[in-house]
């Protein structure tokens, strides 16, 4: 693999529109690569030199199928959570295998598993498997707990309430994926490395969820607790918003997958990869200080 390659090479890109495969997007534009940014909504498309945009949602296997003809690298952001996940990734990786895309590159979640204690890891596990079972060659990044997203975790209050306990996360900004899928998909070194590879990817640090609030307190000078709650009370206090079972579900048990120590997991992913550190939460609220201001104390 060459200059050539890239030169010809159209890589594929879903979510555009979103944080994590908006910012993709924008990496692999300044990088200067050919890209398909295929969207649900065309008019919200972004713009960029070298690039061109499809129409498709995941469920519709057929439209998906026209979007990636002439993809040959499929970056597969995963879907909003619901109830059908499964079949709507199912749906999608079909339709990328009919059109004839030659890698695809998935984002997963770290600690995918059959049994992973965090209910959307379990999606993400069998999503995978189906990706293996097609014979297409992939690349899997599993990342951490969104550290752009630990901040929301905090009521206005200042309070952080789950079945975290003890156990230790590492958590890692959007930006930091964002550069190892732009590596992942773009650096001819890496993609020749990269086949039926499954690189976890963390921040520099796995720190308990008490021990994060801290920090942050300290960082930010508002007072930030932790107040850990049983199994039981993370369900019971989050189905008076209404949501549906799974998704309560799914939210108590991200913090129960910290408890078990299954997401208490350092990779050098980022580093290695990118030539950079992975953020800190410092060099996060540096570049986000107003990501505790909806904390009145």
């Amino acid at each position: 693999m060459g200059d050539d390659h890239m030169t010809n090479h159209t890589i594929g890109v879903t979510g555009a529109t979103g944080a994590l495969g908006g910012r993709v997007a924008a990496r692999i534009a300044r990088l200067g690569a050919r890209q398909r940014l295929i969207v649900r909504d065309i008019n919200r498309a972004p713009e960029y030199p070298g690039s061109s945009a499809s129409m498709a949602v995941y469920e519709d296997t057929a439209a998906f199928e026209r979007a990636c003809r002439g993809v040959d690298t499929l970056f597969l952001v995963s879907a909003t959570e619901s109830e059908n996940r499964m079949d709507t990734h199912i749906s999608a990786v079909d339709g990328a295998v009919r059109a004839g895309v030659s890698r695809i590159v998935y984002l997963s979640f770290l600690g995918a598993g059959p049994a992973a204690t965090f209910t959307f890891a379990r999606t993400h596990f069998f999503t995978e498997a189906h990706i293996r079972s097609t014979g297409v060659p992939y690349t899997f990044l599993r990342p951490s707990l969104y550290l752009d997203l630990m901040p929301s975790w905090v009521d206005d209050h200042g309070v952080v309430r789950g079945p975290a306990g003890e156990g230790r996360v590492a958590w890692v900004s959007r930006d930091d994926v964002a550069d190892v899928a732009a590596t992942v998909l773009t650096d001819p070194v890496v993609i020749a490395a990269s086949e039926e590879t499954t690189y976890d990817v963390t921040g520099p640090e796995a720190l308990s969820v008490g021990a994060t609030v801290e920090r942050l307190g300290r960082l930010t000078g508002r007072s930030i607790r932790y107040v850990p709650e049983t199994w039981e009370e993370a369900l019971e206090s989050r189905r008076s918003s209404g949501a549906p079972e799974w998704a309560v579900e799914g939210w108590a048990s991200s913090y129960a997958a910290i408890a078990s120590g299954e997401l208490d997991v350092v990779s050098p992913t980022v580093p290695d990869l990118t030539g950079h550190p992975a953020q800190s939460i410092e060099g996060f609220l540096r570049r986000h200080p107003s990501a505790l201001s909806h904390v009145h104390v």
